[in-house]
Order: structure tokens, then C-alpha cells, then sequence
């Protein structure tokens, strides 16, 4: 059987809390409503994506020495995605809480992220880390990393001598904007058909558009893979989605093909 590709990720996995407001956001005012707490990160949530899309995959994340971290390690666990992330035992784990409106769109979020900052730099340097990017067929980092961090690990992964022949940006409910060696081109999101939170859209979309590319597929027809996988979170209260067979082939079916930009 041939074996499946695999994907190197290193960013993010934390406690990520989202607050929802009940009824009409008032600001400076205490507004009633409800909080559920997970395990996230934006590199974390798309590599729980790029999973369910059918790739090998593992994690280099830094956590702290609290209850807090075994949760997030139980997450990594239970996904099926290797673990090898670092743990200070005297520090606390990162976290991101959101606060979002009745209809789904972000109020504020705030980052306690110390620990990225503090200890990514050193980590890119260890031995490990330099052996699992040379296993990975690919690597998905956050670039909300330390500059030094991403610095580091484009001169270990060789992005300087390979250059830059794609690149994607999307804006929110915007078209989807996308450029290949055949030219610049764009798809446009479907309308979700009901919106629960918006929060992972963008993780969900990274991460099954770098899972259809590890399967072969072009760029413009994984982007609409990961266009897909968007509205599903979109639609889902959870930052990662169920991806079934049914519900992805269905949701796919709704994303229209992409079309030129001159």
C-alpha cells in the first residue's frame, strides 16, 4: 500500500476559549452569554484538518508545566498527530480567548502567546527539529512565530532557493484570491447555509488546501478543497469541523470553479 504524505507543522496548540453573547453586544457593559473552552492554535487546528484530509502529520509546539498542558497534549493525542512539542515545566501554557457576537463574528480576542515568543527562537535550533524537517514532504508554520523563529526555519527547509511560485490571501466572506504559475486567479466563498461561529474558518481553509496539494491535486483545485472546509467551520460550533465523506462532498459541491483575474 503506498503510504500517505506527511506534513511537519510547528506554531500553536493551546487552551483556546471562545465566549458567545447571548443577545445584542452592548461594549463597556457585562453581556450575558456562554464559554466553552478547547484545545487550539491556528497550526494546530489546521493540521487537525489536514488529518481528517487524509495526511500523516506531526507537531513541534512549546507548552507550560500546568493542568492546562496535559489537556492540550490529550488534544494532539487524540487527533493522531505526533507530539513533538516541549514542555516548561516552570511556565504557564498559552492561551486565546475570543469573544463573539450572536451572529458569529469576533468581538476581540486576547493572546496570552509569552511562551511562543520566549522559547520558539531557541527550539528551531534543536537536532530534532532539523531531522523532522528533513523527513517532512512539507512544512506548515505559523507565521505569527518570532521573526527569528521563521527566519531560522526558512534557512533549515531551503524556502529561499525553492522561492515563492504560489501564494493565496483570503479576506473574510471576500473571494478567495490565489496566484499559480499560470496566473492570478479567484474563487468565491458559497454563502454558508447557517452561521455558528466563525472562528477556525481560516485554519480549516489552510489546512485542507495543504492536504489536497500533498494528494497531487493543482493549487486551484485544492484551494476549492479548502474553500469547503471553511464553510464547514463556518457552520460548526466547534473551531474544527467534522470532515465526513457525505458532508465535505456536499459542501464541495457548492464551491464554484475558480475564474481568471487579468
Amino acid at each position: 500500500m503506498p503510504t500517505s504524505p506527511t506534513i511537519l507543522a510547528l506554531g500553536g496548540a493551546h487552551i483556546d476559549r471562545r465566549g458567545q453573547v447571548s443577545g445584542t453586544y452592548v461594549p463597556a457593559a457585562s453581556n450575558p452569554g456562554m464559554m466553552r473552552e478547547d484545545v487550539g492554535g491556528v497550526v494546530f487546528n489546521a493540521l487537525r484538518s489536514v488529518v481528517k484530509r487524509g495526511v500523516s502529520a506531526s507537531l513541534i509546539s512549546v507548552r507550560g508545566g500546568d493542568a492546562a498542558a496535559e489537556t492540550v497534549a490529550s488534544a494532539i493525542d487524540n487527533a493522531g498527530i505526533a507530539d513533538l512539542s516541549v514542555v516548561f515545566l516552570d511556565r504557564t501554557t498559552p492561551s486565546y480567548t475570543a469573544l463573539i457576537d450572536a451572529e458569529g463574528e469576533l468581538i476581540v480576542g486576547l493572546a496570552d502567546m509569552g511562551l511562543y515568543d520566549l522559547a520558539f527562537p531557541k527550539q528551531i535550533r534543536r537536532a530534532k527539529v532539523r531531522e523532522a524537517i528533513a523527513a517532512a514532504d512539507a512544512i506548515l508554520c505559523d507565521a505569527n512565530l518570532p521573526t527569528t523563529a521563521l527566519e531560522r526555519l526558512v534557512a533549515l527547509a531551503g524556502v529561499r532557493r525553492v522561492g515563492l511560485n504560489a501564494g493565496v490571501v483570503t479576506a473574510g466572506s471576500a473571494p478567495v484570491l490565489a496566484f499559480d504559475d499560470a496566473g492570478i486567479f479567484e474563487i468565491d466563498p458559497p454563502a454558508p447555509r447557517q452561521v455558528a461561529d466563525v472562528t477556525g474558518a481560516g485554519d480549516a481553509l489552510t489546512g485542507a488546501t495543504v492536504a489536497a496539494l500533498l494528494r497531487g491535486l493543482p493549487l486551484r483545485a485544492a484551494l476549492r478543497e479548502g474553500v469547503a472546509a471553511a464553510m464547514l467551520a463556518i457552520e460548526s460550533p466547534q473551531a474544527v469541523p467534522s470532515f465526513t465523506i457525505a458532508n465535505f462532498t456536499q459542501a464541495l459541491a457548492l464551491v464554484p470553479e475558480a475564474r481568471e483575474v487579468a
